[in-house]
C-alpha cells in the first residue's frame, strides 16, 4: 500500500491517496498507469505528483495510442541508480 500525494492545481491543496501496487494512480484515465508503474524501482512508501502530470500522462497516452513503457518514473537519489556527480564549480573554465 503506497500513499500518494498529489498536489491538485486547481484547488492549490495536496490530496492524499492511498493506493495498492496494481491500482491505477489518481487522476489517471483507463488504468494506463498503475502504482507500481509509477513507483518503478524505487522502495519509498511514500509517492507524489501533481494533477498537471496526471493529465498530461493521460493527453500523451490518447495521442499516442498504444501502451507506454515505464521504466524509472520515481526513484530517489539516495536509493541508488543515478550517476555519481562531481562539483567543477569554476575549475575546469580557470
Amino acid at each position: 500500500m503506497a500513499k500518494i500525494l498529489v498536489y491538485n492545481n486547481n484547488t492549490n491543496r495536496m490530496e492524499t491517496y492511498y493506493r495498492g501496487e496494481s491500482q491505477s494512480m489518481p487522476y489517471n484515465s483507463n488504468r494506463t498507469l498503475t502504482v507500481a508503474e509509477f513507483r518503478g524501482k524505487s522502495n519509498s512508501g511514500l509517492l507524489w505528483t501533481d494533477r498537471r502530470c496526471m493529465e498530461a500522462w493521460n493527453s500523451f497516452r490518447y495521442i499516442y495510442g498504444k501502451p507506454i513503457y515505464v521504466g524509472y518514473s520515481f526513484k530517489r537519489p539516495w536509493e541508488g541508480g543515478h550517476r555519481t556527480t562531481f562539483t567543477t564549480l569554476c575549475w575546469f573554465s580557470i
